[in-house]
């Protein structure tokens, strides 16, 4: 019986093109997510902004969800499911306008909105990249 060898990868690794944090970043230092400032007093903050503002506003900017706008979380909930979209409910506190550790942009009720985790993850992190190179 005839063993087969194996066979070198052709694949080659690219080196990181964008670093992760720039230098200098207020987040750069390993301080905790707690010494950044989103220790437990951010959690009641955060959890009483979700309670009052429940939608991610990014999905109401779509125009399925026109009809929620508004309403009352568990009258919209129940139209969700009566038409048969998904409840754009939200689960994270976005700042607006990034704080970069400045306490009182930090601390700013109008300068946050509720967004769902893909929305914060995608299009938002896109858009402040966006800002970033100066587009």
């Amino acid at each position: 019986m005839v063993r087969l060898t194996t066979l070198k990868s052709r694949l080659a690794v690219l080196p990181g093109s964008v670093p992760v944090l720039a230098a200098g970043s207020w987040r750069s230092s390993t301080a905790s997510s707690t010494k950044r400032g989103y220790g437990y007093a951010w959690q009641k903050a955060r959890v009483g902004y979700l309670r009052s503002h429940p939608f991610c506003v990014y999905c109401l900017r779509d125009p399925l969800y026109a009809a929620i706008r508004g309403m009352v979380p568990s009258t919209a909930i129940l139209h969700c499911a009566d038409v048969g979209l998904a409840v754009p409910m939200a689960s994270v506190v976005d700042h607006i306008e990034p704080h970069r550790g400045d306490q009182a942009l930090f601390w700013n009720k109008a300068n946050w909105q509720s967004l769902c985790g893909t929305h914060h993850s995608a299009d938002k992190q896109r858009e402040e990249a966006a800002q970033r190179r100066g587009e």
